[in-house]
């Protein structure tokens, strides 16, 4: 029989306080090292303002451990979890809930989830409901990818069940095409995550996931990285600009994910995030 690994809970809980105290006031580095790089070469000045004005909230943010955004965002968390590691007590995801309730009230973020979707739509008030997505994997060792996921990004999330026989270049105009619409709404320059394959659920999940990938990776396929990178060329070419305003970039990377499918489906979704970025992963 295998031995376990035995991981306090308390340490989970800890690590999760820390997780959500460094990003609700402080985006993606990578992400504010490319948006400063741009502003430093970019020379349209109204675009050049907007992006050093976002480089200075974040700065401001950080300084005073305020939010980066007026929007808290909800909780999105992707968890490994090893086939040979246990907890040492309790039901891990209460604990994950009660660690982000404290979270919420010690920096005082605002409270973005509504009880129920359609009827009332109260807005919950003494705990926070994250959306966990729990993958099993070899070894004694858990990661954990934690995202604070904005409203405005995310209502502009498309997802479409392509013909099968679709071209490389439909589906590439299909993305283009959905993510310059959105205009100014999900506080470009974005980062853009696409799902193919897989199923109706699924290609969901990985344009998800593939927002929290690291900024600008490629694809290991290089049919795949071409076409990341011809995507973001054309949104930047045919886009709304900084905060839809016409000038400057409107995403900053595409992240790609694949999966096989079923050979009469061809599965797409596409989500978005916003200049903030905020997100970080530890490992137990």
């Amino acid at each position: 029989m295998r031995k376990r690994r035995i991981i306090p809970v308390s340490l989970l809980s800890e690590k999760l306080m820390q997780a959500v105290g460094k990003i609700y006031c402080q985006p993606d580095t990578e992400v504010i090292r490319l948006i400063e790089e741009t502003a430093s070469s970019e020379s349209n000045p109204l675009a050049r303002d907007m992006l050093q004005s976002i480089v200075d909230n974040t700065r401001y943010a950080v300084e005073d451990g305020t939010p980066c955004c007026q929007d808290t965002g909800s909780v999105v968390m992707f968890i490994e979890l090893g086939e040979d590691i246990s907890f040492d007590q309790g039901n891990v995801t209460e604990l994950i809930c009660a660690t982000l309730e404290e979270a919420w009230e010690r920096y005082y973020l605002r409270r973005s989830n509504v009880e129920e979707p359609l009827i009332s739509r109260r807005v919950l008030q003494n705990r926070v409901v994250p959306i966990i997505h729990w993958k099993l994997v070899p070894g004694d060792r858990v990661e954990v990818i934690i995202g604070l996921k904005g409203g405005g990004a995310e209502n502009m999330s498309v997802q479409k069940m392509m013909a099968a026989t679709a071209t490389v270049d439909e589906v590439k105009e299909y993305i283009v095409e959905e993510v310059v619409k959105t205009g100014g709404r999900p506080c470009p320059p974005v980062i853009v995550g696409v799902g193919i394959g897989g199923n109706f659920e699924e290609s969901a999940l990985l344009a998800k996931r593939a927002l929290f990938d690291p900024l600008g990776r490629r694809h290991p396929d290089k049919d795949y990285a071409t076409l990341e990178n011809d995507i973001l060329t054309l949104i930047n070419t045919r886009g709304r600009g900084v905060m839809g305003m016409g000038e400057g970039p409107t995403a900053l990377a595409v992240h790609i994910r694949t999966k096989s499918c079923h050979i009469a489906s061809l599965p797409l979704a596409i989500n978005l995030d916003c200049h903030a970025h905020r997100h970080t992963r530890f490992v137990l």
